[in-house]
């Protein structure tokens, strides 16, 4: 079966006629770009993607990499990948000039990493966590971390990863063990183990830089006593190359589910009391800066999650299409040809729906890249506003697609049937792949309880008054008569948000938070699905004003795929608005002898 891709004309679509990246081009850090250039840089990816990513996806599912004399063995075609994808510039896709960076706004630059993510989420992983680190170091480190670290990963030449999960604590940073003891040359000894830490033992450049989350001796309890500190594989000479080990042992790989081309490893720091590492920034402010590559990550899972259900999507679609199986019910002509798959309803169902969910994350993704844009090079208000807005939706920005990409996914396997559920077609590795992102860098649980217990009270609630303005920007500019009805639906579930959300708080203040944030799920889903909806309105208006024949059908498909959101998922809110509402304590009275 071919393999699929990220379709050109949709993300064009979703790129200029849906996030308006073309106003971005007025702004003095991007005048040298135009909607041409920023299709050539996608035509790269694409191309590179298929040449050399794609090529090694199902592969390094089956033979994943391995634990052999003490270092991790891998498919020669990853490091191949890994090297295509540094020479062409994409790691550092959105440095600027003189950092050796091509200066892209950061929604181009998540989309032409999209095309990988697509097509083999397992090798883009090395290089989306040695970005992420590298930015991290670029923000938070002093100039002796940034000479000694920040070029060579930009390069390639080393990558990157955060250690934060110990085997004991999970979620709970605030258990962690890892300590880091001050030494009288400024430099640290560091000792702890941490778990599942995505590639931390590869063979695809010359070190590894762990950012690791430890605590420092008489420092404060709690959260507020964790310091990050930068831990190489390899300690550096004078002349900044790697020299001999540092205390870093690999103590195991773990075998996933899905994603098995990405390393997830076991570490041990300091088994012989002589781990080196450095502090980033200042002490105990540790978790303040890796919620920056936290939150880079969480905006990496959606999109990636959203991918992937896109992905699994467009092989159902195309295994429908080529499928004959059964007839029409009213016309039962055994004589006659079996017609295609699509024919049916109900697979136009699964089909359909696919379609909802895979377009709707992308669309929010990009949205949440296209919020960094503005924080980032947008006047003194867009971007005050914009890291507001940002603040409020990574949670829904991180759980939303990667619940729905998996729903999406095993909507897949029902269209190919018991084809399906079996490894010689892809659509089974594309569900394994995905089931990690409703965990992995915050679970649904986790992020629900950062949104009610935090994010929605910051500001006296300023972020959701600002999301509701912006949604109603938009259901105020809708002119198509298809389109008013979309837009009329998500206006009235504006008050429901309004009205959960004061029953929340008022449950909170007067009662504590138990009950209130053991619905924490309910909140994020009602959120969830109204700024998906929105997605599909901004969708619709923008798919109702193409105008070209040749875009008729794509346009058409818009417009049915948000018609199906709007009566058949958007009505769900109403459900969970009223479970808070009502303050409903089910969760909150189960008693754990009770299971």
């Amino acid at each position: 079966m071919s393999d699929v891709i990220l379709d050109r004309r949709d993300l064009s679509f979703q790129l200029f006629e849906v996030q308006d990246t073309d106003s971005l081009f007025a702004r003095p850090r991007f005048e040298d770009h135009s909607r041409e250039t920023i299709e050539a840089a996608l035509d790269t990816a694409e191309k590179l993607a298929r040449e050399k990513f794609a090529n090694h996806n199902a592969l390094s599912d089956k033979e994943e990499p391995a634990f052999v004399d003490g270092k991790v063995v891998m498919r020669p075609e990853v490091k191949e990948a890994f090297d295509a994808y540094i020479r062409a510039g994409f790691l550092s896709s959105r440095a600027r000039y003189e950092e050796g960076g091509m200066q892209l706004p950061e929604i181009t630059a998540a989309a032409c990493k999209g095309m990988f993510m697509c097509v083999n989420p397992s090798s883009t992983g090395y290089v989306f966590l040695t970005a992420a680190a590298a930015n991290v170091i670029r923000n938070f480190g002093n100039d002796t971390l940034k000479a000694r670290f920040l070029e060579p990963m930009m390069a390639g030449r080393f990558t990157g990863t955060m250690a934060l999960t110990e085997p004991h604590a999970g979620s709970s940073l605030t258990d962690i063990r890892t300590r880091a003891v001050p030494q009288d040359n400024g430099s640290y000894r560091i000792k702890g183990s941490k778990i599942f830490i995505s590639g931390g033992e590869n063979e695809l450049a010359d070190n590894i830089v762990h950012l690791v989350l430890a605590k420092i001796p008489g420092g404060p309890v709690g959260v507020k006593g964790i310091s990050l500190f930068v831990v190489p594989k390899y300690r550096l000479d004078n002349n900044g190359h790697p020299d001999v080990r540092n205390d870093v042992i690999l103590a195991g790989l773990i075998h996933k589910l899905g994603y098995r081309g990405t390393t997830s490893t076991a570490l041990s720091f300091g088994d012989a009391d002589d781990c080196h590492g450095y502090l980033v920034g200042e002490a105990h402010q540790g978790l303040r800066y890796m919620f920056q590559m936290m939150n880079e990550a969480r905006l990496g899972v959606g999109f990636g999650a959203g991918l992937l259900g896109y992905r699994g999507y467009r092989f159902a679609l195309d295994y429908a299409r080529d499928r004959r199986q059964g007839r029409h019910p009213d016309d039962a002509d055994f004589s006659k040809p079996q017609v295609p798959l699509i024919e049916h309803a109900d697979v136009k169902r699964l089909l359909l729906t696919q379609k909802a969910y895979a377009e709707a994350a992308i669309a929010m993704s990009l949205y949440g890249y296209r919020l960094v844009d503005d924080i980032e090079t947008g006047n003194e208000t867009t971007s005050k506003e914009a890291e507001l807005l940002l603040d409020l939706l990574t949670p829904v920005l991180k759980t939303w697609p990667s619940e729905f990409g998996v729903r999406a996914n095993d909507m897949a396997i029902q269209v190919f049937g018991g084809a399906g559920y079996t490894r010689e077609y892809p659509v089974e590795q594309v569900w394994r792949d995905n089931r990690l992102n409703p965990i992995h860098e915050g679970t649904t649980g986790v992020q629900g309880l950062d949104l009610l217990g935090r994010k929605v009270w910051v500001n006296n609630g300023k972020g959701l008054v600002l999301l509701a303005s912006r949604i109603m920007a938009d259901v105020l500019a809708t002119a198509n008569e298809n389109c008013k009805p979309m837009a009329g639906a998500l206006q009235a579930m504006l008050p429901l948000i309004e009205k959960a959300t004061q029953a929340v708080g008022n449950q909170m203040a007067s009662a504590g938070a138990r009950i209130a944030l053991s619905n924490a799920n309910a909140y994020l889903q009602l959120l969830g699905q109204v700024v998906a909806a929105w997605m599909w309105l901004r969708q619709a208006n923008a798919a109702a004003l193409l105008t070209n024949p040749d875009d008729a059908a794509f346009a058409k498909g818009k417009l049915q795929a948000a018609r199906y959101f709007f009566r058949w998922e958007l009505p769900r809110v109403k459900w969970d608005a009223q479970q808070l509402i009502n303050g409903d304590d089910t969760f909150a009275d189960m008693d754990p002898s009770w299971f």
